[in-house]
C-alpha cells in the first residue's frame, strides 16, 4: 500500500487548505476538554448567585427566630441576690448607722445663744476652777463677745432642735432663761432672733420660735422613748464649747433616772442616762436613735468635781415629757452646762 505523505510540496488551494487543517490557533485537546467542562458547569448552575442570596436571608430569619424562642435565663433566687448584694457592699462600704442617723437630724439642729448687757450683774461668764470658761465667757478683756449685739455679751450657749418647720425650737430652759436677747444659728449658717414661747421649769425645757427661718427648714422626727433599752445605740448632736455641730456616739446606760442640780434646788426625774460625750454647749441638743428619731433632749451631766465636764454620765429629758405643756418660771438653780 502506498504510504500517505506527511508533507506535500503541492501548492495550497485558497479556501481549502485552512479548512482542512483546522484553526490556526486551536487549543490543545486537553485544554479544550477542560474549557468545555467549565462551560457546561456554568450552564447547569447559572442561578447559583440568586440561590446563595436566598439562603443567607433564610439563615438570618432562622437566627432571629432562635433568639426569640430561646428561653429567658432563670430568675435569681433570694440566696443569689443576697450574695450579689454582699459582694457589692464589700466593694463599696455603706456609711455606718450612726452616720446615717446623725445626717437625718443634723439639718434640724441649731445653735442657741443668750445675750445680756455687759454691765448686767447677773450675767454669767466666770472662769471655773478647772481653768475652762463656762458658756458666756467674754472673748476679750472688754467683756464683749465677738458677734454679739452692741453693748451686750453672750451669757449662755446651748443647742436646740427644730420640732416644727415654722421655726419652733425645743431647747433647755437654762439656756435661754434670763437672756434679754436670744439668737439662733441654723444649719445653713443663717441667723435669726428668737422669742420664748413657753417653758417647763420642772423639766428644764423651753420652746422658742425664730423670727426668720431658712427656706425648706426641716423639722426633726420625734420618737418614743418607751421602747428604749439599756444598750441601745444613740448619738448626741450639739455645740460643745461652741464647736459644731458636733456628734458623739454611745449607748443608753439606764432609764428612769433622777438628777439633782448642784445647788440642790431642783430634781429632774424620768431621765434617760447615756454615755455619749456631752459638754457645756450640748444643752438642749437632741438624743437620737439609729433610726434618726429624737427621743430625748440633752439636759445635764454628772460630775462630782467642779470641772463641770463630761466623765461618762449624761442625762436627757424624754420627748414624752418634753411634749407636755410648759409654764414660764424660775429654773430653780438648774446648773447650765
Amino acid at each position: 500500500m502506498k504510504r500517505q505523505a506527511l508533507y506535500s510540496s503541492a501548492k495550497k488551494t485558497p479556501g481549502t487548505t485552512q479548512a482542512a487543517a483546522g484553526p490556526a490557533h486551536a487549543p490543545a485537546p486537553g485544554l479544550s476538554s477542560g474549557l468545555n467542562g467549565l462551560r457546561a458547569l456554568g450552564a447547569r448552575h447559572a442561578g447559583m448567585p440568586r440561590f446563595l442570596g436566598g439562603a443567607a436571608f433564610i439563615a438570618l430569619l432562622a437566627t432571629a427566630g432562635y433568639a426569640w424562642l430561646k428561653p429567658a435565663p432563670p430568675a435569681l433566687n433570694p440566696a443569689e441576690i443576697e450574695t450579689a448584694v454582699l459582694r457589692s457592699l464589700q466593694k463599696k462600704p455603706l456609711p455606718s448607722r450612726a452616720v446615717k442617723a446623725a445626717e437625718m437630724v443634723r439639718p434640724a439642729v441649731v445653735q442657741v445663744r443668750g445675750f445680756n448687757d455687759i454691765t448686767d450683774a447677773t450675767a454669767r461668764g466666770k472662769k471655773s476652777r478647772s481653768g475652762r470658761f463656762a458658756p458666756g465667757a467674754p472673748d476679750d478683756k472688754s467683756g464683749k463677745n465677738r458677734n454679739a449685739p452692741d453693748g451686750m455679751r453672750e451669757t449662755s450657749l446651748g443647742t436646740g432642735v427644730v420640732v416644727i418647720d415654722d421655726g419652733t425650737i425645743l431647747t433647755n430652759l437654762h439656756v435661754v432663761f434670763g437672756a434679754k436677747r436670744v439668737r439662733i444659728t441654723f444649719h445653713d449658717g443663717s441667723e435669726s432672733e428668737a422669742s420664748l414661747v413657753s417653758a417647763h421649769p420642772e423639766n428644764d425645757l423651753a420652746v422658742i420660735k425664730a423670727h426668720k427661718i431658712p427656706d425648706d427648714l426641716p423639722a426633726a422626727t420625734l420618737g418614743s422613748s418607751s421602747r428604749l433599752k439599756p444598750g441601745d445605740e444613740i448619738v448626741a448632736i450639739g455645740f460643745p464649747f461652741g464647736m459644731g455641730p458636733s456628734i458623739s456616739y454611745g449607748v443608753i446606760s439606764g432609764l428612769d433616772r433622777e438628777f439633782h442640780s448642784a445647788e440642790g434646788k431642783r430634781v429632774l426625774t424620768r431621765l434617760i442616762q447615756f454615755d455619749a460625750a456631752a459638754n457645756p454647749g450640748n444643752s438642749g441638743g437632741p438624743l437620737v436613735t439609729m433610726q434618726g428619731d429624737v427621743v430625748g433632749i440633752v439636759t445635764a451631766i454628772f460630775n462630782p468635781t467642779e470641772s463641770r465636764t463630761f466623765i461618762g454620765i449624761g442625762f436627757a429629758v424624754t420627748i414624752a415629757v418634753a411634749a407636755g405643756n410648759a409654764g414660764v418660771g424660775d429654773p430653780g438653780g438648774i446648773h447650765p452646762f
